[in-house]
């Protein structure tokens, strides 16, 4: 008997969306998500993080939009009311996509005057695509979520800047309010809910599974690369390829494991050790599948040339160094210990 085909490799099959069908692509890929709100379980982590891996190995920039999606309908599920989070729930439903906008711009942050909104984010992932941006502020009360009514109070966006080697598709511009009115957003939780552990850190665990998928598709192209130029039996390709095959197993195995250990004690501290070692894994792939394919791999209509280089983007998550510190600390203080 044939196997019955999987609606998310069915899906990621189809062409690559670009512009407004990314937000057509996002929805569909929301109605297959197993797990719609915080997981309350490691199965259910797990699950969740097995979905964002497995697109990002196909597609990393929608993986990347879908990851943000994922991330804001849990924090409108986590601080928003009864009322309010149904609702989100119900627009989502319907194919509206989310996204949460963090990044300050510097010298004109996003603030609430007056009962009024100005300022603006930078790396405002999804800009043009999502219909709702989730998005700190601040306000008289301290620094608030916002939830913002894109086609309510739509910003004017930057789309010059984002002029990036790599995750272009991301869509990920710098954007302002002037003036906008009351009624186009709306405060979720209280003041500092965004940062809340272990939500905040923990968190990342879901851009670091992306992370890995990201390494998965390297080896996928440079194996197959291989294979279409009669090279997979050549004794250093196949050398490569192992070496190739132990980084992307190495990033996986990382963010499975800690997804296991969800909620224990320390798990914030496992995230942090997970970032360090998929980011390692993701360096060392990324000069293999260069050493693999050659010149080839970098001409821009190689499959391997995006996979590379929207990797090297999407890597570039803030403060690794912070990372390094706080598994260094927890290390010192026995949190964390290496076991098998």
């Amino acid at each position: 008997m044939n196997a019955v085909p999987d609606p998310l490799d069915r899906l990621l099959a189809e062409p690559r969306p670009t512009g407004a069908q990314m937000a057509e692509r996002l929805g569909a890929v929301y109605r297959l998500l197993p797990v719609p709100g915080d997981p309350r379980d490691a199965a259910e982590m797990l699950a969740l993080l097995r979905q964002l891996y497995r697109i990002a190995r196909r597609d990393l920039p929608l993986a990347r939009l879908f990851e943000g999606h994922v991330d804001a309908l849990q924090i409108l599920q986590r601080y928003d009311d009864r009322a309010g989070a149904d609702a989100v729930m119900a627009l989502a439903g319907q194919g509206r996509v989310f996204g949460v906008w963090n990044a300050a711009i510097p010298d004109d942050p996003l603030r609430v005057v007056d009962g009024r909104l100005h300022g603006g984010k930078s790396f405002a992932s999804g800009a043009g695509i999502v219909d709702y941006a989730l998005a700190g502020a601040d306000t008289p009360e301290g620094n608030r979520l916002l939830l913002i009514d894109l086609a309510a109070s739509a910003p004017s966006i930057d789309r010059a800047w984002w002029n990036v080697i790599g995750m272009e598709r991301s869509q990920t511009h710098m954007v302002r309010w002037d003036d906008a009115g009351p009624d186009t957003f709306r405060t979720i939780g209280a003041p500092g809910d965004y940062a809340r552990e272990p939500y905040f850190s923990g968190g990342a665990l879901r851009f670091v599974a992306c992370h890995a998928g990201g390494v998965a598709a390297l080896f996928d192209h440079v194996r197959d690369h291989l294979q279409a130029t009669a090279r997979s039996e050549d004794p250093h390709q196949l050398g490569r390829l192992a070496d190739l095959y132990g980084a992307a197993s190495a990033a996986a195995d990382a963010v499975r494991t800690v997804a296991l250990s969800w909620p224990e004690a320390g798990y914030v501290e496992r995230v942090a050790a997970a970032r360090l070692a998929v980011a390692a894994a993701a360096e060392r792939a990324i000069t293999l599948a260069q050493q693999a394919v050659g010149v080839s791999g970098m001409f821009v209509d190689h499959p391997l040339a995006a996979a590379m280089t929207d990797l090297m983007v999407y890597l570039r998550q803030p403060a690794p160094d912070a990372q390094r510190m706080r598994v260094g600390k927890a290390a010192a203080s026995a949190v964390l210990m290496p076991d098998l």
